[in-house]
Protein backbone atom coordinates (compact mmCIF):
# COMPACT_ATOMS: atom_id res chain seq x y z
CA UNK A 1 0.00 0.00 0.00
CA UNK A 2 1.44 3.37 -0.98
CA UNK A 3 1.10 5.75 0.75
CA UNK A 4 0.52 3.83 3.98
CA UNK A 5 -0.59 6.94 5.92
CA UNK A 6 -3.33 9.26 4.63
CA UNK A 7 -5.43 12.12 6.00
CA UNK A 8 -9.23 12.40 6.06
CA UNK A 9 -9.36 14.05 2.63
CA UNK A 10 -9.80 12.00 -0.54
CA UNK A 11 -6.47 10.30 -1.24
CA UNK A 12 -5.35 7.85 -3.94
CA UNK A 13 -3.71 4.69 -2.60
CA UNK A 14 -1.77 2.33 -4.87
CA UNK A 15 -2.16 -1.34 -4.02
CA UNK A 16 0.46 -3.70 -5.39
CA UNK A 17 -0.21 -7.45 -5.56
CA UNK A 18 -0.97 -10.19 -8.07
CA UNK A 19 -3.90 -11.44 -10.12
CA UNK A 20 -5.97 -8.24 -10.06
CA UNK A 21 -8.62 -8.08 -12.77
CA UNK A 22 -10.59 -5.13 -14.06
CA UNK A 23 -12.15 -3.54 -11.99
CA UNK A 24 -12.00 -4.93 -8.44
CA UNK A 25 -14.04 -3.77 -5.45
CA UNK A 26 -11.81 -2.31 -2.71
CA UNK A 27 -13.03 -1.89 0.86
CA UNK A 28 -11.22 -0.53 3.93
CA UNK A 29 -11.92 -2.40 7.17
CA UNK A 30 -11.45 -0.48 10.45
CA UNK A 31 -9.15 -2.72 12.54
CA UNK A 32 -10.85 -1.65 15.78
CA UNK A 33 -14.56 -1.36 14.99
CA UNK A 34 -14.82 -3.53 11.86
CA UNK A 35 -16.59 -0.69 10.03
CA UNK A 36 -16.42 -1.00 6.23
CA UNK A 37 -15.65 1.90 3.88
CA UNK A 38 -15.94 1.22 0.14
CA UNK A 39 -13.38 3.09 -2.01
CA UNK A 40 -14.76 6.21 -3.71
CA UNK A 41 -13.19 5.09 -6.98
CA UNK A 42 -10.96 2.23 -8.18
CA UNK A 43 -8.67 2.28 -11.24
CA UNK A 44 -7.22 -0.89 -12.75
CA UNK A 45 -3.61 -0.34 -13.81
CA UNK A 46 -2.43 -3.92 -14.34
CA UNK A 47 -2.68 -7.43 -12.93
CA UNK A 48 -0.18 -6.29 -10.28
CA UNK A 49 -1.36 -2.75 -9.50
CA UNK A 50 -4.61 -0.95 -8.76
CA UNK A 51 -5.36 2.52 -7.38
CA UNK A 52 -8.19 3.15 -4.93
CA UNK A 53 -9.34 6.61 -3.83
CA UNK A 54 -10.58 6.79 -0.27
CA UNK A 55 -12.25 9.48 1.82
CA UNK A 56 -12.19 8.06 5.35
CA UNK A 57 -13.53 10.26 8.14
CA UNK A 58 -12.44 8.19 11.16
CA UNK A 59 -8.77 8.12 12.17
CA UNK A 60 -7.71 4.49 12.67
CA UNK A 61 -5.76 1.60 11.20
CA UNK A 62 -7.44 -0.15 8.26
CA UNK A 63 -6.85 -3.38 6.36
CA UNK A 64 -7.90 -3.43 2.72
CA UNK A 65 -10.13 -6.07 1.17
CA UNK A 66 -9.82 -6.48 -2.61
CA UNK A 67 -12.39 -8.52 -4.53
CA UNK A 68 -12.06 -9.21 -8.27
CA UNK A 69 -15.22 -9.35 -10.43
CA UNK A 70 -14.82 -13.19 -10.57
CA UNK A 71 -15.18 -13.41 -6.77
CA UNK A 72 -11.54 -14.10 -5.93
CA UNK A 73 -10.62 -11.91 -2.98
CA UNK A 74 -7.83 -11.10 -0.54
CA UNK A 75 -7.39 -9.03 2.59
CA UNK A 76 -4.11 -7.13 2.78
CA UNK A 77 -1.61 -7.80 5.52
CA UNK A 78 -0.43 -4.19 5.19
CA UNK A 79 -2.13 -1.49 7.22
CA UNK A 80 -3.51 1.80 5.87
CA UNK A 81 -3.37 4.40 8.65
CA UNK A 82 -5.76 7.35 8.55
CA UNK A 83 -4.44 10.21 10.64
CA UNK A 84 -4.58 13.99 10.57
CA UNK A 85 -1.20 15.67 10.24
CA UNK A 86 -0.20 18.00 13.08
CA UNK A 87 -1.92 21.37 12.99
CA UNK A 88 -0.27 24.36 14.63
CA UNK A 89 -2.39 26.14 17.25
CA UNK A 90 0.38 28.65 18.03
CA UNK A 91 0.34 31.49 15.50
CA UNK A 92 3.42 31.99 13.34
CA UNK A 93 5.64 34.97 14.10
CA UNK A 94 6.74 36.49 17.37
CA UNK A 95 6.71 34.43 20.56
CA UNK A 96 7.55 37.60 22.50
CA UNK A 97 10.18 40.15 23.47
CA UNK A 98 12.29 39.53 26.57
CA UNK A 99 15.02 41.34 28.47
CA UNK A 100 18.54 39.97 28.13
CA UNK A 101 19.75 37.79 31.00
CA UNK A 102 16.22 36.85 32.16
CA UNK A 103 14.65 33.43 32.53
CA UNK A 104 12.39 32.76 29.56
CA UNK A 105 9.70 30.14 29.03
CA UNK A 106 7.32 30.03 26.05
CA UNK A 107 5.25 27.14 24.76
CA UNK A 108 4.34 26.24 21.19
CA UNK A 109 1.51 23.80 20.50
CA UNK A 110 0.12 21.75 17.63
CA UNK A 111 -2.78 19.33 17.55
CA UNK A 112 -1.85 15.66 17.06
CA UNK A 113 1.85 16.43 17.70
CA UNK A 114 3.90 13.91 19.64
CA UNK A 115 7.23 15.72 19.26
CA UNK A 116 8.81 19.02 18.24
CA UNK A 117 12.18 19.86 16.67
CA UNK A 118 14.03 22.91 15.36
CA UNK A 119 14.72 22.53 11.64
CA UNK A 120 16.51 25.84 11.02
CA UNK A 121 17.56 29.09 12.64
CA UNK A 122 18.87 29.95 16.09
CA UNK A 123 17.47 30.31 19.59
CA UNK A 124 18.83 33.00 21.90
CA UNK A 125 21.84 31.72 23.89
CA UNK A 126 20.84 29.66 26.92
CA UNK A 127 17.46 28.58 25.51
CA UNK A 128 16.54 25.07 24.42
CA UNK A 129 13.49 23.22 23.15
CA UNK A 130 11.82 20.43 25.11
CA UNK A 131 11.05 18.12 22.19
CA UNK A 132 8.20 16.40 24.03
CA UNK A 133 6.28 19.42 25.33
CA UNK A 134 7.10 22.27 22.92
CA UNK A 135 8.44 24.45 25.75
CA UNK A 136 11.34 26.75 24.82
CA UNK A 137 13.04 27.77 28.05
CA UNK A 138 16.25 28.74 29.80
CA UNK A 139 18.13 31.79 31.00
CA UNK A 140 19.13 34.04 28.11
CA UNK A 141 22.87 34.61 27.78
CA UNK A 142 25.31 35.99 25.26
CA UNK A 143 23.21 38.57 23.43
CA UNK A 144 25.20 41.83 23.10
CA UNK A 145 22.63 44.02 21.32
CA UNK A 146 18.89 44.03 20.67
CA UNK A 147 18.40 40.96 18.48
CA UNK A 148 15.49 39.09 16.91
CA UNK A 149 16.20 35.36 16.61
CA UNK A 150 14.37 33.55 13.80
CA UNK A 151 13.84 29.78 13.65
CA UNK A 152 11.54 27.13 12.20
CA UNK A 153 9.98 24.43 14.35
CA UNK A 154 8.56 21.12 13.14
CA UNK A 155 5.66 19.31 14.81
CA UNK A 156 5.58 15.55 14.19
CA UNK A 157 2.73 13.12 14.87
CA UNK A 158 2.81 9.44 15.79
CA UNK A 159 2.69 8.43 12.11
CA UNK A 160 5.66 10.63 11.14
CA UNK A 161 3.60 13.36 9.46
CA UNK A 162 5.02 16.85 9.93
CA UNK A 163 4.07 20.52 9.88
CA UNK A 164 6.60 23.39 9.97
CA UNK A 165 6.10 26.92 11.29
CA UNK A 166 8.40 29.98 11.51
CA UNK A 167 8.80 31.86 14.81
CA UNK A 168 10.89 34.64 16.34
CA UNK A 169 12.02 35.60 19.84
CA UNK A 170 13.37 39.12 20.45
CA UNK A 171 15.95 39.90 23.13
CA UNK A 172 16.11 43.55 24.25
CA UNK A 173 19.05 44.83 26.26
CA UNK A 174 17.82 48.39 26.90
CA UNK A 175 19.99 51.48 26.78
CA UNK A 176 23.71 50.94 27.36
CA UNK A 177 25.53 53.04 30.01
CA UNK A 178 22.23 54.39 31.31
CA UNK A 179 21.59 55.63 34.81
CA UNK A 180 18.69 54.85 37.09
CA UNK A 181 16.89 57.10 39.59
CA UNK A 182 14.90 55.76 42.49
Amino acid sequence: INPSVIENTQTAVTITGTNFSSVPLVTAINSTSGALIVADEVSFTSATSITAKFTIAVDAAYKLYVENPDGNAVQTGAILTVSDAPGWTTAAGSLGSFSGGNTISVTVAATNATSFSKTSGTFPGGLSLNTSTGVISGTESGTTSDTTFSFTLRATDAQGQTADRAFTITINLGANNSGQFN
